[in-house]
């Protein structure tokens, strides 16, 4: 399933680069920032375990194969969380297009 969404690279933000936006199309397991930071996963536990996690807060991003973890933001002012949208995908592997 695609969803179209406006995506973030963590090193983008981490390394305050700018520039215009691009689209990009990825694939990757959608799990909850704090397995991906945190505990280093390489996919999710369970789908479970990241919509428990996301319903508590921690904002789901998506982690491809190559360790990039892309993280998708609204790009309405001002922005809202996405975890409410995301919740049927969490802990799936996913394809989404959107912004870089």
């Amino acid at each position: 399933m695609k969803q179209r969404l406006a995506i973030v690279t963590i090193l983008g933000i981490m390394a305050g680069t700018a520039g215009a936006a691009e689209q990009k199309t990825i694939t990757g397991w959608l799990l909850d920032s704090a397995c991906a930071f945190t505990k280093d996963l390489k996919k999710p536990i369970s789908v479970d375990c990241a919509v428990s996690c996301a319903r508590k807060g921690s904002p789901l991003v998506v982690l491809q194969d190559d360790g990039s973890i892309y993280w998708p933001i609204a790009d309405t002012m001002p922005a809202e969380g996405q975890n409410k949208r995301l919740m049927p995908l969490a802990g799936k592997r996913v394809t989404v297009t959107g912004k870089v």
